[in-house]
């Protein structure tokens, strides 16, 4: 397992696989002193159902990336394309997931998840929302907190909320920007857990930004690992190879953890 880094060659996969293709993108930020580059020449292609989780340095242009995806964000040059066709800005087809579950304190778990499922689902019945919402606030473990105000709730069950929120609007890509990284490491590992049940079963293409190394060797099928800024593109990526379902007592006993584990420090030292 050598570190690639500059000349890292992105692998192409047939079109009808892939879900999420970055072609050349750039990010460019005038400023007083001439424009400051944050990502350049960046290729990546994402497979449909895939799970990638997105490593590097602060300040390498992860999130950057993340809210261009997510359209929240202008492009400078390249392309984004879901399912072959170029994105114009935010839309359904992306779900996201911040760090900050930016739910509306005043409204209860089940009005915060109400709030995009009809956005979503503008022709559906009462009921049929209603039975959205409840379905994906049991998969998260929130069914007794249905009618709590989110200000009422702790920080991990917002976040939980922010899931199923996130899952009930069926994206076609989930984008998730360091969703745990404000949590205690117990509650990490829980919601960890929740989260990749619920993606088992929906199936969803899903894209992760985290710092933790033992969290994108878990959750992940393939680590992507970011060069530092500025002028930051793919140095290398890192294929996952364990089964799924997984059990975090079976991956850390596994041999090819700790090599995975070296492969990933080693890059990020280097």
């Amino acid at each position: 397992m050598s570190v690639v880094k500059e000349h890292y060659k992105m692998e192409k996969f047939p079109s009808n696989d892939v879900m999420l293709d970055l072609e050349n993108l750039k990010k460019v930020y005038p400023t007083p002193k001439g424009d400051y580059v944050v990502l350049e020449n960046l290729d990546l292609q994402i497979r449909k159902e895939e799970f990638i989780t997105i490593i590097g340095h602060s300040g390498c242009g992860k999130t950057t990336m993340l809210s261009m995806i997510a359209g929240l964000n202008p492009i400078s040059d390249g392309k984004i394309k879901v399912l072959g066709s170029s994105i114009k800005g935010p839309g359904p087809d992306r779900g996201v997931i911040f760090q900050s579950p930016s739910l509306m304190p005043w409204l209860t778990t089940f009005e915060n998840v109400m709030l995009g499922v009809k956005k979503a689902y503008p022709d559906a019945t009462k009921k049929q929302k209603e039975d959205i919402c409840k379905y994906y606030l049991h998969k998260v473990g929130m069914d007794s907190s249905l009618n709590k105000r989110a200000s009422e709730i702790s920080q991990g069950e917002q976040q939980r909320v922010g899931i199923a929120r996130a899952f009930a609007i069926k994206p076609k890509v989930l984008l998730l920007d360091e969703p745990f990284g404000m949590l205690d490491s117990l509650t990490r590992g829980q919601l960890q857990d929740v989260l990749i049940d619920v993606w088992n079963k929906e199936k969803i293409t899903a894209v992760m930004i985290t710092h933790d190394v033992d969290e994108a060797i878990f959750l992940a099928d393939r680590v992507v690992m970011m060069t530092s800024g500025p002028s930051a593109k793919i140095g290398d990526v890192l294929a996952i190879d364990f089964e799924r379902p997984r059990s975090r007592k079976a991956i850390l006993e596994h041999d090819d953890y700790y090599k995975y584990r070296k492969h990933l420090i080693d890059f990020l030292e280097h």
